[in-house]
């Protein structure tokens, strides 16, 4: 079980529902990175004290020093600030809660030490799940996954013995606030209107990731990557409620899936207490008054980001770094105004044509590939 964590993240959705666990669970705070968010940064180190804060900001992290003056707490920027985070030695979990790329080499030198990852970063898998996966194997680190639909396929193996069993990998979508609308019907979506997820509340690049279902599409190449298995035993379905997770069908026919009230702080719970489960004070899932389940089939014509990540998964090598970099820069395009919200897929599948694909990458075959990526975006 988790006893001190370094918090990759801390000032995000994923990282302030980390920090009430840790609260709740009494565990320690080696560590915490954030981007700009000075302030809150500023009342998670007086409250958990500690001993490295990291702001990727330079000018956030001058800033915090000055506020943080009288505390012993020691202040670092840049790459090299979260490589150090994730690597202190007396940090026996790793939380990967950044969002994009900049994940993928802590998360990297973390496994290297053997360390508990509790992944919430799903572009770690996405664009080096091989590496990263291959790593763990090799340093016998534990990756546990943080992503409620993750968590809910990991919980739902725990009884399985042989992963051959497994028939299907089932994802659940909550469809996201565009449910049943036309490819046509999208182009004059507003940022303000894409940011209104039916269910969660989450970072602003998740959030329209969702809107879009390329969010969905991470997942499938996630899952894959989790559960060693072909793109054509991970599904995904549209279910509204947010009630079930996701599930596993096994070669019998039998189907196991984990369900619970839309809430990150159960799957986090879970990955640091593993294999154990710790009691909590939330509300659990009341069937009598949670209403129907309902299941629908994902449109890929409306929402193409989808059949993009699952054709991606396909190719392997570096088209995953590809997309995922593409996508990234496309929709900070578009929560900047700078594009529309079927551009997007547009977007990513105009790189995918201009960029290259390497195949049995190294690393630096996939951080290029990621350069180059964002690099046909930007000019475009």
């Amino acid at each position: 079980m988790t006893k001190t964590i370094a918090l990759l993240g801390s000032t995000g959705s994923i990282g302030r529902q980390t920090l009430q666990v840790a609260r709740e669970l009494g565990l320690r705070v080696a560590a915490l990175t954030a981007n700009t968010q000075v302030e809150r940064m500023e009342q998670q180190i007086r409250e958990f004290a500690p001993r490295l804060a990291v702001m990727m900001d330079a000018d956030a992290a001058d800033a915090l020093r000055d506020r943080i003056s009288d505390l012993s707490t020691e202040v670092l920027t840049g790459p090299e600030g979260l490589m150090r985070a994730a690597t202190m030695d007396e940090a026996d979990t790793v939380v990967t809660a950044v969002v994009g790329s900049v994940g993928l080499r802590p998360t990297l030198a973390a496994i290297a030490q053997g360390k508990r990852i509790a992944l919430a970063n799903k572009e770690t898998l996405v664009c080096a799940g091989e590496l990263v996966m291959d790593a763990a194997d090799r340093c016998g680190a534990q990756i546990v996954p943080v992503d409620s639909e993750h968590s809910a396929i990991f919980q739902s193996v725990q009884g399985c013995r042989d992963r051959g069993e497994i028939r299907r990998l089932i994802l659940t979508c909550s469809g996201g606030p565009f449910f049943g609308r036309r490819y046509e019907d999208l182009e004059q979506i507003r940022p303000e209107d894409a940011l209104k997820h039916p269910n969660w509340s989450m970072g602003a690049k998740i959030t329209i990731d969702s809107a879009t279902l390329m969010n969905k599409g991470l997942e499938i190449i996630e899952a894959m990557r989790l559960y060693r298995l072909p793109v054509e035993q991970v599904d995904a379905v549209i279910h509204r409620q947010s009630i079930v997770h996701s599930l596993v069908e096994y070669r019998d026919g039998a189907m196991i899936a984990q369900l619970g009230t839309p809430d990150m702080k159960l799957p986090i719970r879970y990955a640091f207490t593993w294999p154990h489960r710790a009691a909590s004070q939330d509300r659990p899932l009341d069937l009598l008054s949670c209403g129907a389940l309902t299941f629908a089939e994902p449109d890929m014509e409306a929402f193409p980001c989808l059949r993009i990540a699952r054709e991606c998964a396909r190719v392997g090598g570096t088209s995953c770094a590809i997309m995922n970099a593409a996508n990234e820069e496309a929709v900070m395009a578009f929560l900047r105004r700078e594009i529309g919200f079927n551009d997007i897929p547009r977007l990513v599948e105009r790189t995918l044509s201009a960029v290259a694909v390497k195949y049995a990458p190294a690393l630096e075959d996939i951080l290029e590939a990621d350069r180059m990526a964002r690099e046909v975006v930007r000019n475009r």
